[in-house]
Parts: structure tokens; C-alpha cells; sequence
């Protein structure tokens, strides 16, 4: 849709505050202009909703309000449940998608559920980060039509042109999930463009709201006592019960305009509430990913993210202090960030490998990323990281690039360069194992070495079909130490394409059949992997999305051994049939290779299902339960067989409180862990927690179960924001 021809509201202004209550029975609504979400994007195709929305936009010195009248004729059928914020994707809900600069490079998007219930998400291209948060108001009430609700978005939790009348793009959007998710909106959409924030429309209207500016203050205060055995191998060691501790610190954020963000924090808590749920590791080589939890670095992750991995904010590990800045000048944005870490962590990669070393070593790492916007997702940046400690460096540095061309066709590059210098230290790793040919080792003896690293995408986004060739390589001594890269001395090379078809039959909503291939060498020229994968993925009506996956060709070489036939398929499962329950489940079965010292081909399988229980509004189980079994394809010998299974309560009194209480046992350790949790959080930054840890091991006959590690919390968070 050319830009002329893009619809528009205007936002009317008023004196004063809406009181949320979250129906709209304050007249000053009637002098908003009222749009309606016409148009059903998915299953149908542009197809007249079967339901009627209603929204109109409101604003004052301090807000942008929205409000949405939900119509709905089987009222009952409305999927709504109290929960924590961002955790509404399985309700019906309404939403903004914003890009308050038009150059489509990064979208704001505000969510509610019919009992008010916020999510909030960052998206940046067609990816959505859920880690974003900032502070709004919501509110929301069903009535015996439908529903209603409103947000109150302050100027200050969101950046925008200093400029004295507003333009800003706009997708307003229902989610309306029944026999399939539908998906209204107030514009239609042409699914041969890949772009969904490029096909809203405008909001206009917005006057005199150039000058905000804001200071925010986070202070905070821990408590806690902790205990554990002394060596939790040997189980007739003793309990060790440690001193109450107390710790205090907190950070402060200061916004002169809404195009620039200062932030610094001061013996940071960085502890972290949501506890990591445990993966299977028992036949993996390279370190494991987790996603970041803790605030400071969510903010403003974006702009860090690439696929090289140059940064990966989890290995600043427990920083004295820290710093960042973001903004934004016309065209281009830029961040900078920095930190002082105490007890520094290393992933130092390899080819077939990697290992994760924990240390005191103190270090001081600084991240800047600069990137030009040109407009239609097409943009140029740079990075650099960098991580000095006493006698050792690590510095990255490179060039990113996305150019959009032809409407539905872009094509992606990353070049970086590395240089480290390691530590001398054999006491802390004295790993053997080499970097290809170079003639360099993974220990840490002092060496000095450079590194690149490479990825390139040629993609193509259409309706119907879909192509994406990618190409990436890391020299052997190529490390990023502020980033997650586990693997390096790799040329791998992909093709996958696929085929959309759009039956929205009785049965199916939507079908895609597609094949992976590629193929991976090391820098000496040998041939490590070759795959063929084709795989069927459906939209079926209930809501249940379902994708087979057979590895037809698939060859390896590790270890020196060269498997060939690594046959195996795999199901994956995604189902919401009932507002009280849904299932997300995959399971592979065929072979694999046992990746021990001494690798060999077996038979096997993997297993992963996990149920959302939510027999009341305000109740919630989620049941997890993994497992992976493999034995000899020759003899029979069991390599390895156990089970993972985690259970997690919530009771969420209101939007703010909530009990929960996991309880996860490891049978591959023989461990269980408990955490009861009782949280209040006012918003994403002023909250309350009070809770423990536990941890015990079964250490068998004649010992049993014994407790290891206790920890109690307490933690208390104030945002103070003018």
C-alpha cells in the first residue's frame, strides 16, 4: 500500500487524566474519531471480521490514550485469565503496534487482556522481544457484549522525533482466538509484503509533546542467608549454615529528550527471581544458551542482538557498576554500554566443542554500537566489544548491514574481526584442545591470536514461496568474550525454501511444506556435516499447529569417526484447543551420535512435553516433563537414559500479587530443586519478593536424600520517576 493511501486517526486532545476504569464511559471519548478493525489478516485473507472493534485515540500533556470496544455476540466464549504481565498470548486480547519514527526499524507493541492485563514487546524487523518493558496503565471490564479497554501510555516510557506535530505509524490489532486464532485489524495486509508494521496506518494529531524529559531513580535493598555442604560430591560432608547478609545499591536513568537515555548503576542486584529451568545436557559439546532476566540489560537489547553473537550480556556475570546510553539523531541510533565485573565467566569454542569457565578474575567490558537507518528496514551499523582484565584482552569489532530491495527480497550481512589476548593462568583451564591448525591451544597459557567471523543472508519473503541462502563462517581462533559464540572453525553453507498454502478449509487453516539443506566444512577443507531435511508444518482448526521433520540426508564427522545415515524424524506440537489448557510437545526418535570420548552411532530418542493447566481465572500449572534415551545401534548398550520433569504452581491474587512454587527434579544429577516465591510488582521495576531456594541430592544407599544448598530472600525495589 503506498503511503498515500494509508489510513489515518487523529488523536483528539483533552484537559486533564482519564480515570481507567477500563470502561469507556468518560465523554470525552465521543469527541475521539472512531476507527474500526474491519479487516480479518489470519486465518482469512483480508476477509470481513466477524466480530466488530471499535478504537479511538485520546492524548494530554503526559498521555497517549487508546481505547477498544470489543464486541463480541458469545460473550462467554472469551478467553481471559489474571496473570503476570507478558504471559496474555493465550487470551483474547487488543493491541498498538507503534513505530514512532516510520523508518520501521523498531516498533513499540502494547497489549491487554480482557482483566487489563499488560504485555509489552520490542519488534525489530519481524522479530519480537518480549524482554522489553516500561512503565504504562491499563485497564479493562467485560460486559454482556463484549469487552472494553483503555491505555494510558506516558510520553516519557517511549522515544520519539522532537518535532512539533507527531507522525507515527500505527497497526491497531484484536486477537480473537476461538476454532483458530484470528487476527483483526483496522488495516488489511498483503502477505506478499513481509513487512506487517510498514502496512498500518498513521496517527497524527499529536502536538506539542517535544520536550519530555524524566529522571528515574531505582534504589534497592537484599537480604538473605544462605547454607550449603562443603563438598556436595561426598555426602557425609557437613551443612554450613552462612551469615545473614544485606546489600544495597541501585541505579538511576535520566531522559533530557525522548531521542536520548543516561543510565548508571551502582553495586547492582543482578540475583536472579526466575530461576533457569534445567536443560538436558547430557550429549551436548557446546555451552548452553539462557535467555537474560535481568532489567538492566533488557533495555535497549535490541540494538545489541546480531547473528554472529557478538554480545551476550550473561557473561558479565556479577558487576560492581555499570553504565549505558542510548539514542537516537534523525537517522541513526546508538548505544553504548559498560561494566566492571567481578567474577568473570569465559566460553572458550572450538570445532566439535566448548567449555565454560568460571572465575574471579575481574574484568571491564564496553559495548558500543552505532547503526544508520536509510528507511523500509534497510540500514548499516557497526560494533564494537570489548573485555580487558589484568594481562588479557578481547577485542570484536565489524560492520552490519540490511539492504531491502525489489519489496519482499532482503539481503543480511555481519563482518567482524576479533583480536585476544589470553590469560596466563593453566590453573584456571588447561585445556588441550587445538584451534584447527593454527598451531594455538585452548588453554589458558597467555597466547596472543586474531579471528573473523562471517555471516551472510540472501532472503526472499513471498505469499506464497519463500527462499532464505545463508553462508556463515568463525575462523579457529575467532572468540567474541562478550558474546555467546561456542563454536567457531566452521564454513557452513544453507538453503531452505518453502511453499504456503492458504486452504482455510474445515480442517486447515494453513500448510508449508519445506526443505533444509547445507553443508559444513572446517578451515583445513574437511567436510563435517551434510544434511537434506524435509518437513510439513500446519494451522489447524482447534489451534493446533503441528510440524514433521525427517532427516533424510544427514552425515557427520566427529572425532575423527565419520557417521554417515543419521536417520531420524521429528514431531512437534503446538495446541490451545481450551481456554483452560494447552500443549506444547516435540519428540524425535531415530539416531544419534553418543558424543563421548568415544563417539558412536545410536538409537534413541528425545522427548519434550510441557501442559498449561488453568482450571480457574486466576490459577495456573504448567507440567514439564523431558527425557532422552540412547543405546548402542550395534551392541544395545545403554548410553545413557533419565528425565527431567518441573512443575510450576501460580496463584495470582491480582495483576501485582502472586504465589508461585517450582519444584524440579534431575534424574541425569539426581537432584531436586524447590522455589516458593511470593512476588508483588507494581510495575516492571517497583516490586517485592520474598522467597528461598532449595536443593537436595539423592545420593543413594546407604546416604539417601540429603539437602546441599538453602538460600532466603528477601528483596525490595522502588522506581522513584519524575
Amino acid at each position: 500500500m503506498p503511503d498515500s493511501a494509508r489510513p489515518e486517526i487523529r488523536a483528539a486532545k483533552i484537559e486533564g487524566n482519564i480515570k481507567l476504569t477500563g470502561d469507556l464511559d468518560d465523554p470525552r471519548w465521543m469527541s475521539a474519531q472512531p476507527v474500526t478493525l474491519d479487516y480479518e489478516l489470519q486465518p482469512g485473507e483480508n476477509v470481513p471480521a466477524p466480530q466488530k472493534t471499535i478504537a479511538r485515540v485520546l492524548y494530554n500533556a503526559d498521555y497517549v490514550y487508546f481505547g477498544f470496544d470489543c464486541r463480541d455476540t458469545d460473550p462467554a466464549a472469551i478467553r481471559a485469565h489474571i496473570s503476570d504481565r507478558d504471559k496474555i498470548f493465550d487470551d483474547d486480547f487488543i493491541g498498538i503496534l507503534l513505530d514512532t519514527y516510520g523508518d520501521y526499524q523498531r516498533t513499540y507493541e502494547f497489549f491487554v487482556n480482557p482483566f487489563g492485563i499488560q504485555a509489552d514487546l520490542l519488534r525489530t524487523g519481524n522479530n519480537e522481544d518480549d524482554s522489553f518493558d516500561t512503565v504504562w496503565e491499563s485497564a479493562a471490564a467485560e460486559n454482556k457484549g463484549g469487552w472494553t479497554a483503555v491505555m494510558a501510555i506516558p510520553f516519557k516510557s517511549i522515544r520519539f522525533p522532537a518535532s512539533p506535530e507527531q507522525t507515527w505509524s500505527l497497526t491497531l490489532g484484536r486477537i480473537y482466538p476461538r476454532a483458530s486464532r484470528a487476527f483483526f485489524s483496522w488495516t488489511p495486509l498483503d502477505r506478499n509484503n513481509p513487512c506487517l508494521q510498514c502496512q498500518g496506518g498513521y496517527l497524527k494529531g499529536i502536538t506539542g509533546v517535544q520536550s519530555v524529559s524524566s529522571v528515574e531513580l531505582l534504589p534497592y535493598v537484599v537480604g538473605q542467608q544462605s547454607g550449603q555442604v562443603g563438598d556436595d560430591s561426598d555426602p557425609s560432608s557437613p551443612f554450613e549454615n552462612g551469615k545473614p547478609k544485606g546489600r544495597i545499591g541501585g541505579g538511576i536513568r535520566y531522559s533530557p529528550s525522548p531521542d536520548l537515555a543516561v543510565e548508571a548503576v551502582v553495586n547492582p542486584d543482578f540475583s536472579q527471581v526466575e530461576s533457569d529451568a534445567t536443560q538436558i545436557s547430557v550429549n551436548s559439546t557446546f555451552a548452553l544458551f539462557y535467555t537474560e532476566k535481568r532489567p538492566f540489560f533488557l533495555t535497549g537489547a535490541d540494538m545489541f542482538q546480531n547473528q554472529t553473537g557478538t554480545f551476550y550480556s550473561r557473561t558479565i556475570n556479577d558487576p560492581i557498576g555499570g553504565a549505558r546510553v542510548n539514542g537516537k539523531s534523525g537517522s541513526f541510533s546508538f548505544s553504548y554500554l559498560t561494566a566492571l565485573d567481578r567474577n568473570t565467566p569465559y566460553i572458550v569454542p572450538g570445532e566439535e566443542g566448548s567449555d565454560v569457565v568460571e572465575s574471579q578474575e575481574q574484568s571491564l567490558s564496553n559495548i558500543v554500537r552505532g547503526r544508520y537507518d536509510f528507511g523500509n528496514e534497510t540500514y548499516i551499523g557497526g560494533m564494537v566489544t570489548t573485555r580487558n582484565s589484568t594481562g588479557a584482552h578481547n577485542y570484536v569489532g565489524g560492520i552490519d548491514w540490511n539492504y531491502k530491495f525489489l519489496g519482499n527480497n532482503a539481503f543480511h550481512g555481519e563482518v567482524f574481526l576479533s583480536g585476544t589476548k589470553e590469560l596466563n593462568d593453566l590453573n584456571l583451564f588447561s585445556g588441550t584442545r587445538q584451534f584447527g591448525s593454527t598451531g594455538h591451544d585452548a588453554a589458558f597459557n597467555g597466547e596472543q591470536y586474531g579471528g573473523s567471523g562471517t555471516y551472510l543472508s540472501l532472503r526472499h519473503d513471498g505469499r506464497e514461496y519463500s527462499a532464505n541462502l545463508q553462508y556463515q563462517e568463525r575462523s579457529p581462533t575467532f572468540q567474541a568474550q562478550d558474546g555467546f559464540v561456542p563454536g567457531n572453525n566452521t564454513r557452513t553453507a544453507m538453503f531452505n525454501q518453502w511453499y504456503s498454502f492458504y486452504p482455510n478449509s474445515a480442517l486447515v487453516d494453513m500448510w508449508v511444506p519445506e526443505i533444509d539443506a547445507g553443508i559444513h566444512y572446517n578451515y583445513d577443507g574437511v567436510r563435517k556435516e551434510q544434511w537434506v531435511v524435509p518437513n510439513v508444518y500446519a494451522q489447524l482448526k482447534g489451534q493446533v499447529n503441528i510440524n514433521a521433520v525427517y532427516f533424510l540426508v544427514n552425515e557427520e564427522l566427529f572425532k575423527g569417526v565419520q557417521f554417515r545415515n543419521i536417520n531420524r524424524a521429528s514431531f512437534n506440537l503446538n495446541s490451545r484447543p481450551l481456554s483452560v489448557l494447552s500443549l506444547n510437545g516435540n519428540f524425535a526418535i531415530g539416531r544419534f551420535i553418543n558424543r563421548s570420548d568415544a563417539p558412536a552411532l545410536g538409537t534413541g530418542h528425545t522427548f519434550n512435553l510441557t501442559a498449561m493447566i488453568k482450571p480457574t481465572s486466576q490459577l495456573q500449572i504448567e507440567l514439564d516433563y523431558s527425557r532422552a534415551r540412547l543405546k548402542d545401534i550395534g551392541t544395545g548398550e545403554l548410553f545413557f537414559d533419565g528425565y527431567i520433569v518441573r512443575t510450576v504452581g501460580i496463584y495470582q491474587f491480582t495483576s501485582e500479587f502472586l504465589l508461585r512454587l517450582i519444584g524440579q527434579y534431575d534424574q541425569f544429577n539426581r537432584k531436586t530443586d524447590i522455589y516458593p516465591l511470593f512476588s508483588y510488582k507494581l510495575n516492571p521495576y517497583t516490586i517485592f519478593y520474598a522467597g528461598s531456594t532449595y536443593s537436595l541430592t539423592d545420593y543413594g544407599f546407604p546416604f539417601g536424600t540429603k539437602q546441599t544448598v538453602r538460600q532466603y530472600f528477601l528483596k525490595l525495589q522502588y522506581l522513584l520517576r519524575t
